[in-house]
């Protein structure tokens, strides 16, 4: 086989494993949700469940468990590796202006282009508020500790192997994008998605590491939930009703404040 081939081979062989992770997780969360909310809507004994579930795959795939020959190699890819205070302090900054930035991509996007709103928002599975805050917040955990671990730990890993860095981050970040099709399949949708993975894959690469990415993608999650997501039905196309001052604002919002992203990430290398 090519160099070449050997080097596509395993890029489709890594994103496959990486969205089996990410899938697989997802429809055993959803799962124990359902359970949850046909049974004992009172009481959040699926959100445990998940933490367990995932305390599991992370003693898995960071090198823990059968066989025991495969272990190294499940430790470097996953690429936990620790970080100094002052990397995880200036990576979380970074990664929230790059989210703050994102949400104002977003918005903007839902005003100028028709497209359906986010279908897996807690609110249309129950009324119960207690499953509400445990779906977000089960949700909040799950995707970034598992999508961290498959497309930036295990597949950004491999890729970065085989390819320049840039090149890595970006076909990490196509991948993360195909698996968010469930939330539509609309251009600019897949464009966010995209530009998510390249914040995220960024961070890892300039660190060496997923885990300061993981608690910048959990407060993506939450901002998105919370204050993002609701909202998609009630905004108004701009070419139908004319523009109004948040449009203008949120337009501002996303050129601000992915100036001030790029600032800092520019610093990152430095505190290594």
């Amino acid at each position: 086989m090519s160099s070449l081939g050997r080097r596509i081979g395993s890029f489709l062989g890594f994103s496959v494993l990486s969205l089996a992770l990410v899938g697989g997780t997802s429809v055993i969360w959803g799962a124990l949700v359902i359970g949850n909310i046909r049974t004992t809507p009172s009481i959040p004994w699926s959100l445990p469940l998940l933490f367990v579930m995932l305390w599991l795959v992370w003693q898995y795939l960071s090198g823990r468990g059968w066989p025991a020959t495969t272990s190294r190699s499940r430790k470097l890819l996953l690429r936990a590796n620790p970080v100094s205070r002052e990397a995880l302090a200036w990576s979380i900054v970074a990664g929230l202006f790059a989210i703050i930035a994102l949400a104002g991509f977003w918005i903007v996007a839902f005003r100028l282009f028709p497209m359906q709103a986010n279908l897996l928002l807690p609110a249309q599975f129950t009324s119960s508020r207690i499953l509400i805050a445990t779906i977000i917040i089960g949700a909040s955990i799950l995707a970034p500790i598992s999508e961290e671990s498959g497309i930036r730990g295990y597949l950004q890993t491999s890729l970065e192997r085989n390819f320049k860095p840039a090149t890595a981050v970006a076909m990490s970040s196509t991948v993360f994008a195909v698996a968010h099709v469930a939330q539509g399949i609309a251009l600019p949708k897949l464009v966010f998605y995209f530009l998510v993975g390249v914040t995220f894959g960024t961070l890892a690469y300039l660190n060496d590491s997923i885990l300061p990415v993981i608690p910048v993608h959990i407060a993506g999650d939450l901002i998105f939930f919370l204050f993002v997501w609701p909202h998609d039905t009630a905004r108004s196309l701009v070419w139908r009703t004319g523009d109004d001052l948040w449009f203008w604002i949120h337009i501002v919002q996303m050129i601000v404040f992915t100036a001030l992203a790029v600032l800092v990430f520019r610093k990152l290398p430095a505190c290594r």
